[in-house]
Order: structure tokens, then C-alpha cells, then sequence
């Protein structure tokens, strides 16, 4: 075999290992590889107890933080998404009025602190971003889902890098969703869909809330 023919021979061995740790990597418990597949936590179920990171890289207790306040709890994909984007200038609509009632808006997404930042100046949004980079509330919430490698590499020519925008290499993305919550911990009010573009009006969301004694 000539050395050409070796190397050859060696590139595509190495292509098709490469393949074959993409299509069976190790999806962390409670996350899975489609949208489709997640079950989301629902109506009448406790918030699970995980931590999530201020903008400051300071961590906190999502469950003990929503005993301290009624919750909205947006999860979305990240800022490079133009639907989380768009949907989370439309939230600042409501924010005025859910805060008059006595309500909070939280949203988490994978983005690590600094990119959160950059949201919240680009967007000027006044409430508050959380940074869920490690993924395990997306996990706990059921909502987790793997991005596969044919998916990063559909969304790179749009200058979408999982990997910056999380700091993390779990390529792990949440259905979009939106929560009410109680002061109890438990959730009064649910909306997930696992079409990415579909998101739940500010209108519905806010008399969705306002229902909530």
C-alpha cells in the first residue's frame, strides 16, 4: 500500500470513528436527542431544586429565589436566537403590570453570564436574565434536547456557535417555554411548544398570571 493510499485510509477510518461517537453520544439523564421526545414539567408540579448563575456569575437557588416571589420562568435558546429575541422584547409589554401584581419575569437559557449581558443591553430589557450554561435545569424541567452535529453545522453560516454562546460542550438546547409560579414552588400555568417559532402571546401569558391567586 503506497503512503498516499495509507493516509487515505487512516482519514477515513477516522471520519467514520468521528461519526460514530457523534451518532451514540452520552446524553446527560433527563435530556434526549429531539425536540419531540421531552417531556415537560406541567401544571400542578413542583419546580425542581437546581441553581442557575446571575450575570454576575453568582449562583442561585431557582427554588428557594421563587418562594421569596410570585414567578414568570421563560426558558429560551439563547440570544443568537431571533425568536427568544423577539419574544423577550415583547415580555417588557407586560412586565409593568405583572409587577403591579405582585410578579417577577425571570428567563433562563444556556447563554453563559457575559452573553446574558449582551442581551439585556442589545434588547434593553429591566427584567432579569439567568444563565442555565450547564444545562441541568433545562434537564430538570424536562425541556432539554441534544443539537446534533448535522444541526451546528446547519447553523454556523448564521454565526450560531453553541459552544461560545454556553462555554459548555454538552450542545444542549431547551423547547422554548414559559411558566407561571407560585410562591409555593408549584407551577400554576404551563406553555411549551416544540415548534421553536411558536411562542406564547404577552397578552396570554399575563392573564394567565393574573388567574393565579
Amino acid at each position: 500500500m503506497t503512503k498516499i493510499n495509507l493516509i487515505m485510509v487512516i482519514a477515513v477510518l477516522f471520519f467514520v470513528t468521528a461519526c460514530a461517537s457523534e451518532n451514540h453520544v452520552q446524553i446527560p439523564d433527563g435530556a434526549v436527542k429531539e425536540a419531540k421526545q421531552t417531556k415537560p414539567l406541567d401544571v400542578g408540579a413542583e419546580i425542581p431544586d437546581v441553581t442557575v448563575l446571575t450575570t454576575d456569575g453568582e449562583t442561585l437557588n431557582l427554588k428557594e429565589s421563587v418562594k421569596q416571589q410570585k414567578t414568570v420562568l421563560i426558558f429560551y435558546r439563547g440570544g443568537w436566537c431571533p425568536y427568544c429575541n423577539a419574544h423577550l422584547a415583547k415580555l417588557q409589554s407586560i412586565e409593568k403590570e405583572l409587577k403591579e401584581n405582585g410578579y417577577r419575569i425571570l428567563a433562563i437559557s444556556p447563554d453563559k453570564p457575559e452573553r446574558l449581558l449582551e442581551t439585556i443591553v442589545k434588547k434593553e430589557l429591566g427584567y432579569t436574565l439567568l444563565s442555565d450554561r450547564d444545562a441541568k435545569a433545562a434537564i430538570a424541567f424536562g425541556l432539554a434536547f441534544y443539537q446534533n452535529k448535522t444541526l451546528r453545522e446547519f447553523m454556523k453560516p448564521y454565526g450560531i456557535d453553541l459552544y461560545k454562546a454556553s462555554g459548555q460542550k454538552h450542545y444542549l438546547l431547551p423547547v422554548p417555554a414559559a411558566y407561571v409560579i407560585g410562591t409555593d414552588g408549584y407551577i400554576k400555568f404551563a406553555y411549551y411548544d416544540t415548534n421553536y417559532k411558536n411562542r406564547i402571546d404577552p397578552e396570554s401569558l399575563l392573564k394567565a398570571a393574573l388567574m393565579v391567586q
